[in-house]
C-alpha cells in the first residue's frame, strides 16, 4: 500500500495542486473533510504551505494561481482555493473568482465550515477608540497624515467611507482623494450611523 505522500504526488502530477511549482512538496491535512487521507489531503509547495497557515500574511501575487485552482476537479483543491479567495476580500480578481466559481453543495459546506474556524482564530480589527470595524464601514481620520508615494495629505476630520479589512488587524483599506491607501486604524475613529 502506498503512503500518504505517494498517493497526492501521483495525484497531483508532481507539482503543487495550487501553483504548480515542482520543489519542497509536502502534504497538508484539510480541516472538516469527511474521507480518506488522501481525499483530505493537498499537495502544495512550502510556500503555498505558508500562506495556509491561520493569519498567515497572504501574498496575492502568489495566489493570483487561485485562478485556475478552484477550477480543479479535485474537491480538497477547491476547498483550499476557496478559503484562500475568501481572506483576500481586498483582492478585485479574488472576488471576481468567487462570483464565478461554483461548488458542489457538500463541497461548499467543506469550505465555509473551516472558514467559519478561521473567522473565530483572526483578531478583531478596532478603531482607535476599541471599536470594532467591519467591511463597508465609515471612518474618520483623527490626525493629519501624510501620505506615501502620493504628494498630498489626508486631513484630520476627512470620511472614509466603505472601509476593507484586509489580512493585517492594524490596517484597513480606504480612498482618500480618489485614491485607494491603507490606513492604520489607531489613527481612525468609526462613525456611528
Amino acid at each position: 500500500m502506498a503512503d500518504l505522500q505517494t498517493l497526492l504526488h501521483e495525484r497531483a502530477g508532481h507539482q503543487c495542486e495550487l501553483c504548480a511549482h515542482t520543489e519542497e512538496l509536502n502534504g497538508v491535512e484539510v480541516s472538516g473533510g469527511s474521507g480518506t487521507a488522501t481525499q483530505c489531503s493537498v499537495l502544495v509547495c512550502r510556500r503555498c504551505s505558508e500562506q495556509l497557515a491561520t493569519g498567515a500574511q497572504l501574498d496575492p501575487g502568489h495566489l493570483y494561481c487561485l485562478q485556475s485552482s478552484i477550477w480543479s476537479e479535485v474537491p480538497v483543491v477547491q476547498v483550499v482555493s476557496w478559503r484562500l479567495l475568501k481572506r483576500m476580500p481586498q483582492e478585485r480578481w479574488a472576488a471576481d473568482v468567487l462570483e464565478q466559481v461554483y461548488l458542489e453543495e457538500e463541497v461548499q459546506s467543506w469550505a465555509e465550515a473551516g472558514l467559519v474556524q478561521l473567522e473565530e482564530e483572526s483578531p478583531v480589527v478596532v478603531d482607535s477608540n476599541g471599536a470594532t470595524l467591519n467591511d463597508g464601514d465609515a471612518v474618520t481620520l483623527i490626525k493629519d497624515l501624510s501620505v506615501k508615494g502620493a504628494n498630498f495629505t489626508a486631513k484630520r476630520g476627512t470620511l472614509v467611507k466603505n472601509i476593507r479589512l484586509g489580512d493585517d488587524p492594524t490596517h484597513v483599506e480606504g480612498r482618500v482623494n480618489k485614491m485607494s491607501i491603507m490606513l492604520k486604524t489607531c489613527f481612525l475613529k468609526r462613525v456611528v450611523s
